[in-house]
């Protein structure tokens, strides 16, 4: 069955992108900032207690990232004065304020990351995920001030549904479907939504837990990545996505990795760091 969310573009037939100011790549980096329940399974870097309930291993590692790693990941982020954009889980606003609190007063953008990195979108009844989307977005508006733009769903994890629902809600673009270097409109019940590019293979998550790579290798890949995408964009600009969870990245023997992936694509001109938010208005106002 096809999808029918898209056609297919091949990048080279499409009109040369011209970013703002003429820059050659837009990097948007993405933190994702995450609640887990303490009795469900949820990403673990050791299996033999995943399925355990309580998994006090899994579980202790994860919560290192919301009281100690999320931040070294700030003061790395600001000391480049890079603009983040926070995939938030909704609960992160009841449980951890503080981080909230700090993110709002950095003025960076928060995009809806569903509820709970716990419960993913698959699967769920239309009626109840529309209803779990809207206080999403309810909750982190109060939270933050400001109504998400942006939605990255937990895993990425959609139901035939979800960009209509998004659309619906008011929501502008979504980062799930990672399989481009440039936003392309996406096709929904009504209203518009922005597919963004976001990335699997740009992001902690796939080097350190998915790969058991080093902090010298998740440098590397940003690094090649980034000259990459800057030497095809001084024909048509392209955007890079950076994920990143302070439970992988925030620790004193990796952020390093991440401070020279950083300075070295501060070290170049032509570049947009950006929102999301920022990237669509851009991509919109075309």
């Amino acid at each position: 069955m096809d999808h029918g969310r898209y056609d297919y573009s091949p990048i080279i037939d499409r009109e040369p992108l011209r970013l703002p100011d003429g820059s050659r790549v837009a990097v948007w980096v993405v933190p994702n900032i995450e609640h887990f329940h303490f009795d469900r399974p949820g990403t673990a870097i050791a299996p033999v207690t995943a399925n355990l309930s309580p998994d006090v291993l899994n579980y202790g590692w994860r919560d290192f990232g919301v009281r100690v790693g999320v931040w070294r990941l700030l003061d790395v982020l600001v000391r480049h004065s890079i603009p983040a954009t926070v995939a938030l889980n909704s609960d992160v606003c009841q449980h951890y304020p503080r981080i909230v609190e700090a993110t709002r007063a950095l003025g960076w953008e928060h995009m809806g990351h569903g509820r709970t990195n716990s419960e993913w979108l698959n699967g769920l009844p239309q009626e109840q995920e529309r209803k779990l989307i809207n206080q999403v977005i309810d909750t982190i508006a109060k939270a933050t001030g400001s109504r998400p733009r942006g939605w990255l769903s937990p895993s990425l994890t959609e139901s035939p549904h979800t960009p209509d629902l998004l659309a619906e809600a008011g929501i502008s673009y979504v980062a799930d479907w990672a399989n481009d270097e440039q936003p392309y409109p996406m096709t929904v019940r009504q209203g518009s939504l922005l597919s963004m590019p976001y990335s699997i293979e740009i992001n902690d998550m796939a080097v350190f837990l998915g790969g058991n790579g080093s902090g010298e290798e998740f440098t590397q890949r940003i690094v090649d990545q980034f000259d990459a995408l800057y030497e095809d964009g001084q024909t048509s600009g392209r955007i890079m996505a950076i994920g990143l969870h302070p439970f992988l990245i925030g620790h004193g023997f990796r952020i390093r990795y991440l401070d020279k992936a950083l300075a070295h694509i501060r070290s170049r001109h032509d570049v947009w760091l950006a929102s999301g938010g920022e990237i669509a208005d851009w991509y919109r106002s075309r």
